[in-house]
């Protein structure tokens, strides 16, 4: 099945950029990040950002932005069957170059998952040099990386996202 991804969640005074791999079959029926109830990514987010978990898919959009957070993947197409980032094949990247001279105020990038982290470097070598940027590779809120606790995910993730936010 060819999966095409969802725009960027983004805004000019964003300063970081979080980047999952490609949605899962249900946040790409729903054209919504993280769509699927058991990853983690919204309440270790909102946990994170000491706000109180938002109900409504904009309003935890709304959520990021006001702390600065922008959301989009770091495939832009491919193929897969389900929703496991092994299953991905024939994938392209999206455009960073040109997302980061559109939003030049995003200096910190971080990787939700081990996808996220080798499909951007495959696809973006170049701004791998940029002093100017800062990559985390961060563990993935997936539930298929169960071996992660919530409690671990929060202190890994708020190495990246807690002195970004301040």
């Amino acid at each position: 099945m060819i999966c095409n991804g969802l725009p960027p969640n983004i805004d000019a005074d964003c300063h970081t950029l979080i980047l999952g791999s490609m949605p899962g079959v249900q946040s790409l029926t729903e054209q919504a990040y993280y769509a699927y109830p058991q990853n983690r990514f919204w309440r270790m987010m909102a946990e994170l950002l000491h706000e109180a978990l938002p109900d409504v898919y904009e309003a935890r959009l709304s959520m990021l932005l006001k702390h600065h957070i922008a959301l989009w993947d770091s495939i832009g197409r491919c193929e897969r069957e389900g929703s496991l980032d092994t299953a991905i094949k024939n994938e392209q990247g999206n455009d960073f170059t040109a997302l980061l001279e559109c939003y030049p105020r995003i200096k910190t990038i971080c990787f939700n998952g081990g996808k996220s982290a080798a499909a951007f470097k495959r696809f973006n070598k170049p701004l791998l040099t940029r002093e100017d940027l800062t990559f985390y590779a961060m563990p993935s809120t997936s539930p298929a990386n169960a071996r992660w606790r919530m409690d671990d995910l929060l202190a890994a993730w708020g190495k990246a996202i807690t002195p970004a936010v301040k």
